[in-house]
This record gives C-alpha cells, sequence and structure tokens, in this order.
C-alpha cells in the first residue's frame, strides 16, 4: 500500500472513508470498536465517546469524521493506525453484516477506495521505477565519469613515464622500462596483452628467441618488438623480428621505434606484406597520440588497414 495514501488523507479518500465507516458498521459502539481495533489510541476515541454518550444523536458519519480528522492531523504519530483504517476497509468482504440498505453503498464505497489506492500504488511504483532507473543511470554515469578520469590520470603518467625515459642513460633499464609501460597502455586501451617471453632451446642452447610482448588485435595475433635505438631502425633488425613471424602461421607484426625507420627497412617490410601484416609505429606517434587524447587501438587498426589494403606498413599517424 502506497505510503502517499496513509501518510495524509487527501479530501476525497477522506469524505470515502467517513462513508465507509458509516455503512460497514451497524451500530455507533461499532464504529469507536473498529477504530479501537486500528488501533486508534483512547486518548483519541475517549473525548469524542464522552460527547456522544452525552448526545447520543451524534451520527456515526460524525463519529468516524472526527475521529479520522484527529489521526490525520499528525504527520507520522498515527501513521500505522491510518493504514490499518484503509487495510481493514479493502479487505472488508462480508458485506452480509451491513444493514440491507447499506449493502449496496458499503460495497461501491470500498471498490471506490480500492481504486484509489490501487491507482496511487500503481503510480507510486511507477514513480518508484522512475526513480530507481533514474538513480541506476545517474550511478552508471557517475561510475563512467569515475573511469574515464582513472584511465586520463593512468594515460598521463604512461605519457610521463615515456617522455621521462628519453633521459635514462642506462639503456637495458630504457628499453626494460619501455616494455611494461607500452604493455600496461595496451591495457588500459582494452588490447589483451601477454607479456614478453624467451623460448629455450631443446637442447640445452639456453635462450634462442627473445619477444618483447603480445597483443590481441581484431582476433588477430601481433608479435610486437619495441626498439630504442641511437639511429633508425635498419634492414637487419627489421629481418630479426621478421623471422619470427613467417614462423608462425597466423602471427602478425607491430615493430615499434624511438628512432624511427630506414627506407631499406620500411621496404622489406612493405615486400614482406605478400604473406604477413607488419605495421611500423614511431614511439613519437604513441606520445602525440596520449598528447591529444587519441585512442590507441583505433591508431593501431588505421595502420593495420593502410598495410592490407594500401600496401603501406608505415602510414604516420600526423
Amino acid at each position: 500500500m502506497s505510503d502517499k495514501i496513509i501518510f495524509h488523507y487527501p479530501p476525497a479518500l477522506m469524505i470515502l472513508l467517513i462513508d465507509a465507516v458509516h455503512y460497514l458498521n451497524r451500530s455507533k459502539k461499532d464504529v469507536f470498536s473498529f477504530f479501537q481495533g486500528s488501533g486508534v489510541p483512547l486518548t483519541i476515541i475517549n473525548p469524542i465517546f464522552n460527547k456522544w454518550k452525552e448526545n447520543n444523536s451524534i451520527p456515526k458519519r460524525e463519529i468516524a469524521r472526527d475521529i479520522l480528522t484527529s489521526i490525520n492531523l499528525n504527520n507520522d504519530l498515527y501513521l500505522t493506525q491510518r493504514r490499518e483504517i484503509i487495510k481493514r476497509i479493502i479487505e472488508f468482504d462480508d458485506f452480509s453484516l451491513c444493514w440491507p440498505d447499506d449493502q449496496l453503498p458499503a460495497r461501491g464505497t470500498v471498490a471506490k477506495i480500492k481504486d484509489i489506492v490501487n491507482g496511487r500504488d500503481t503510480l507510486t511504483r511507477l514513480t518508484n521505477e522512475v526513480e530507481k532507473t533514474r538513480i541506476q543511470h545517474m550511478k552508471k554515469r557517475e561510475d563512467e565519469i569515475l573511469q574515464q578520469k582513472l584511465k586520463k590520470d593512468n594515460i598521463n603518467r604512461i605519457k610521463n613515464e615515456l617522455c621521462s625515459l628519453f633521459v635514462e642513460p642506462n639503456p637495458q633499464k630504457r628499453g626494460k622500462d619501455l616494455e611494461e609501460i607500452l604493455n600496461e597502455l595496451f591495457n588500459i586501451f582494452g588490447i589483451g596483452v601477454r607479456s614478453s617471453f624467451s623460448l629455450k632451446g631443446p637442447d640445452g642452447e639456453g635462450i634462442i628467441e627473445q619477444v618483447d610482448g603480445i597483443i590481441e588485435l581484431n582476433n588477430d595475433v601481433y608479435f610486437v618488438e619495441m626498439k630504442w635505438l641511437s639511429k633508425p631502425v635498419g634492414k637487419p633488425e627489421i629481418s630479426e623480428h621478421l623471422v619470427r613471424i613467417f614462423y608462425r602461421s597466423e602471427a602478425r607484426a607491430i615493430i615499434i621505434s624511438a628512432s624511427g625507420f630506414t627506407e631499406p627497412a620500411i621496404s622489406t617490410c612493405k615486400e614482406a606484406l605478400q604473406n604477413k601484416v607488419i605495421i611500423l609505429c614511431g614511439l613519437d606517434e604513441i606520445i602525440y597520440l596520449l598528447e591529444s587524447g587519441g585512442d590507441l587501438s583505433e591508431l593501431l587498426k588505421k595502420k593495420v588497414n593502410a598495410a592490407v589494403i594500401d600496401k603501406n606498413p608505415y602510414l604516420k599517424s600526423y
């Protein structure tokens, strides 16, 4: 039952309740018993009862009006009693207990009260559902804003870490840090990542292959090679990575360089596009992307399309 109905009886409902109490109770004593059974305290009932005892010509409707008005004045003190009165009336079903002439009016009055209560309850439920949906949408939006902020903060942090690598004097540390930073960056943009790994020879040869990382993009697997050299990456360095790709039937290649690529290296990758998908990316492109608020996965997809469609392994993003 709607709290809005029993929190305060509106005027139209008040009139119906007075009529219902009149019709459903044969005697005036029954009216007092009805209210007492509904939990109305004697502090309210007794003064009206004594008034009736002094003047027993007071009609049932007036008794009902006085008691209902008294419990309707306080916002929440008699909330339970107001609820119970409505509950008893709308659940009343033995109209043979009423005076014969009152049975049909009693049925009609109870039916009207049920319609009001059910209508208000439906409205309340709809209102509650709308409010619940609004709160859910607001919570979802707040979560999205929070996630966007966290993503932006992480991107800014990674951008600063990338820039700091340019002053790192230790090449080994710089290379290792670059791997970790880029792998984290892939994760932030929802690109599936497998960290670097190495393969050892079956006859104790030690490490025979070192892979910087593997990502999954549009359900395709890409072996990622990261290069930080003092000069542009040349054909020998490119060829070393291409060998790994050609020995794996479904593998593709992404080569990231902090110092660019030579023309022979680009030409080698272009020739290899006849059999494999290979894309080249400058570290400066990634830094520019982070500064401009771009999406790394979209950048890589554009490069893949350029490689597949235009036979261009090195599409510059800016």
